[in-house]
């Protein structure tokens, strides 16, 4: 028996690299079938080091993504894994509203410009143009990758 391209087997891991594992698939006729799970297809989130996921002689499923010329089969453990539904995802992490509501800041309610004073006004082109320069000054030291040291 040939493993088939996207279909899910249940494997055994026989060895663990810094790059991936290599996981044996048993077969019906014939000697088991080795693959491997390259480190960026063990788990959904970062891996950075692939013991923190698994072990050798662990029990996986694993779906075969490709075969080559040569006979190298490539597989995947977290693509084997039962999808999330959207729902779930958007209950993990809330959305950025709920995150914000509790805000303390509001800002100032702002008059009408023919109410305004010419005191109110120049308050107000003074407070744009600050905020405008410490815009600037920020942006202008990331880009030099210094930063201001206060004495």
């Amino acid at each position: 028996m040939q493993l088939e391209i996207g279909k899910i087997y249940d494997g055994k891991v026989k060895g663990i690299t810094n790059y991936g594992a290599f996981v044996e698939v048993p077969v019906e006729d014939g000697k088991p079938i080795t693959g491997m799970v390259h480190i960026s297809e063990v788990a959904n989130t970062f891996v950075n080091d692939i013991r923190e996921f698994l072990t050798e002689e662990q029990e996986v499923k694993v779906k075969v993504l490709q075969i080559n010329e040569q006979g190298k089969i490539s597989m995947s453990i977290k693509k084997a894994m039962p999808e999330e539904k959207p729902q779930q995802k958007q209950q993990q992490r809330p959305r950025r509203q709920e995150r914000d509501r509790g805000v303390v800041w509001e800002p100032k309610p702002q008059k009408p410009q023919t109410e305004m004073t010419f005191e109110d006004m120049m308050s107000k082109f003074k407070q744009n143009s600050e905020e405008r320069m410490c815009d600037i000054k920020r942006n202008t030291d990331r880009k030099n990758g210094s930063r201001r040291r206060s004495k």
